[in-house]
């Protein structure tokens, strides 16, 4: 089989291997599509934090079960298309047997600490997949980044109606947006990049505002019936947008950080107490999104085209990475197709 290694920062390469040889609890997976995800570009530049080289890159997938494991439980068969679950949990720490598996202590993520899906075959644990039979293979392929959002709006517990800003239009912020809305909440999602913005209101339906305007708090205000947020999901990773995401809710309001700053973030008190701000982080994603993102992506109310832009050859892709992928400003998300 053809797989496509990071062998180093900045460094892409094809190789031949022999198809893995499954253990009986796992399944052997052709993958059909796989999303590139910003971690995936963070290996490639070096900014990859608990990485090793060399890697196979690729968490975001769905593919064809080639083989099935003696220990299968006949779940799954040949034939079945599957999304990952990239998360493998130790499901022995104190996080894991409290049910918080997506903070597991010794977590390790298929693609990112072990070999991923930038690969033509992939062996992967039976437990760690999902049936996908009725999904076109791109939205099957972001059901990981769907449900990384799903995981902060369930963390947000909002309630029906419930007014909510989400900062930040990137693949995360579109998922929240989406899953938000879905859920019954009024959404507003602001950006400061206009290209995102008209991305949001032709492909979400959802109305949108530049965070920097001098008007932005009056606009959102207006929005929101005369008041500022009851909610805010923060999806930038961006401190200074983190920083003042306490200046955008109501008294009593909430805060949810998604996105992760590598660093300190600094939070003016006064105002966080006044408001008797509830902030509340957010990572990875359990079965429980995995399986909640599934279902709303079989009624229809999530589809690849939310976040996906850009669609690229397996077999060409790692010959441009760069340029297609690095370097490629107008690039939301990409799908790298096999077939």
């Amino acid at each position: 089989m053809k797989s496509l290694v990071c062998d180093k920062p900045f460094n892409l390469k094809y190789i031949e291997t022999e198809k893995p040889d499954i253990k009986a609890d796992e399944l052997l997976v052709k993958v059909s599509s796989v999303g590139i995800c910003g971690t995936d570009i963070h290996a490639y530049t070096g900014n990859q934090p608990f990485f090793s080289y060399p890697r196979v890159l690729g968490h975001e997938l769905c593919g064809i079960v080639e083989a099935v494991g003696e220990n299968e439980n006949k779940t799954f068969k040949t034939g079945d298309k599957v999304a990952l679950i990239p998360y493998v949990a130790c499901q022995q720490c104190p996080s894991c047997l409290s049910g918080k598996t997506n903070c597991c202590e010794n977590i390790s993520v298929i693609g990112v600490h072990e070999d991923g899906g930038f690969s033509e075959y992939l062996a992967v644990p039976k437990d760690n997949v999902l049936l996908v039979n009725d999904i076109d293979n791109h939205t099957a392929a972001l059901i990981e980044p769907f449900a990384i959002s799903a995981h902060g709006v369930r963390r947000a517990n909002l309630k029906q109606n419930e007014h909510v800003l989400v900062v930040g239009a990137g693949p995360i912020g579109l998922g929240a947006a989406a899953i938000a809305a879905a859920d019954g909440a009024h959404v507003l999602v602001a950006d400061t990049q206009p290209e995102r913005r008209e991305h949001v209101k032709t492909y979400l339906n959802l109305p949108t505002l530049n965070p920097i305007d001098d008007d932005f708090h009056e606009k959102m205000s207006s929005f929101f019936n005369g008041a500022l947020a009851e909610t805010v999901i923060d999806a930038t990773g961006n401190a200074v947008a983190m920083n003042t995401a306490v200046n955008h809710i109501r008294h009593g309001g909430k805060i949810v950080f998604i996105g992760l700053f590598k660093g300190n973030i600094e939070i003016h008190d006064p105002d966080f107490h006044k408001k008797e701000t509830t902030l509340i982080g957010s990572r990875n994603a359990t079965r429980e999104d995995f399986e909640k993102v599934l279902i709303l992506m079989e009624q229809g109310k999530l589809k690849a085209e939310m976040m996906q832009t850009h669609t690229f050859d397996f077999h060409t892709i790692g010959m441009s990475y760069e340029e297609s992928v690095i370097n490629n400003r107008s690039l939301l998300k990409g799908v790298i197709d096999f077939i």
